[in-house]
């Protein structure tokens, strides 16, 4: 498989995780009156400014049947962008996935987003 064959599997993933998984929190949470974890995260950060971490994670739970269940992005968005031009770090838990429930990957996205955020004011 060719590099550019990769990127474009990639993208295709990618795609299906932000867009098709979006599409269907979005309904789940307009049915409880919410906005979806992203809506969140956009709406609070400088408009395009977001950079996702961790899109591709996804539970390694074998228990209770969970290789069958679908985990997009485990459950949590993770990634960092501006508010008024200063960097931030965010997280947003979509409870559309295992009911918001914290399993190991998606304790781990929240913890990187920590330790990545104390690095940028050790910068500062």
């Amino acid at each position: 498989m060719s590099t550019l064959e990769k990127l474009s599997e990639l993208e295709s993933r990618r795609t299906t995780i932000v867009v098709k998984r979006n599409e269907e929190a979005k309904k789940a949470a307009l049915a409880q009156g919410k906005l979806t974890a992203r809506d969140r995260i956009n709406a609070l950060l400088d408009e395009n400014s977001f950079v996702e971490i961790g899109a591709f994670m996804a539970s390694r739970s074998t228990a209770f049947n969970m290789p069958e269940v679908d985990t997009p992005a485990d459950g949590v968005v993770t990634g960092y962008g501006t508010v008024n031009g200063n960097p931030v770090y965010v997280y947003s838990q979509d409870s559309s996935v295992l009911g918001g429930a914290i399993g190991e990957m998606h304790a781990k996205k929240i913890v990187r987003v920590y330790e990545d955020a104390l690095k940028l004011v050790h910068q500062l």
